[in-house]
């Protein structure tokens, strides 16, 4: 399947179109293989396309923002990880590169999930994504935090690894997901204090 590239892409220029294309057409497949719905995927692949031909631009060293980039890594990322990405982003308002990634991502985000990201005033929450966690995202990271994948989390030489023990949202009633969301948001204080470059 052929698949346009992603429009407006800030790596544009930095790759040949063979590379482009490998990456939107395996992002599709990815996406594919969990889809229960398939109406909007080919969009949906040119977005995580384009978000894993920015991590492989910083890790080939091409200019970018110098911005500290952060991974959340959950077994589905329909939940946990989404949170702390969509959390994270709206805090860090745009002094952290966000990413987000499942180990076996589900179909779609935990609805109660985007339900306490709205109510926390997050704009992007209805336009969150389950993710597949790629090599790409991975080896770009300095920080990698795990939410409950364990082992199956690959680790990489040289990034600082953190383990956030927060409860999953997967079916819980809404009142305990805003206590797993407010949880996070403590940990995302701390590691906000940690890192000077977004004051």
């Amino acid at each position: 399947m052929l698949l346009a590239p992603p429009s407006g892409h800030r790596n544009r220029g930095r790759f040949c179109a063979e590379t482009v294309q490998r990456v939107i057409t395996d992002s599709y497949g990815r996406l594919a293989a969990t889809a229960r719905v398939t109406t909007h995927l080919v969009v949906l692949a040119e977005r995580l396309a384009a978000e894993r031909l920015d991590a492989l631009a910083h890790i080939e060293g091409a200019p970018g923002s110098g911005l500290p980039r952060v991974l959340f890594v959950c077994s589905h990322n329909a939940g946990r990880s989404e949170l702390a990405a969509a959390r994270l982003s709206h805090r860090a308002q745009g002094h952290v590169t966000v990413s987000s990634a499942g180990t076996h991502p589900a179909a779609a985000v935990e609805p109660a999930v985007a339900q306490v990201l709205t109510e926390a005033g997050v704009p992007s929450a209805e336009a969150a994504l389950p993710k597949p966690l790629t090599d790409e995202v991975v080896r770009a990271a300095d920080i990698v935090i795990t939410m409950g994948c364990g082992d199956a989390c690959p680790v990489v030489a040289g990034r600082r690894y953190l383990d956030w023990p927060v409860a999953d949202p997967e079916g819980a009633p809404i009142a305990v997901v805003r206590t797993i969301r407010d949880a996070i948001d403590a940990h995302i204080t701390e590691l906000l204090d940690s890192l000077p470059s977004t004051a």
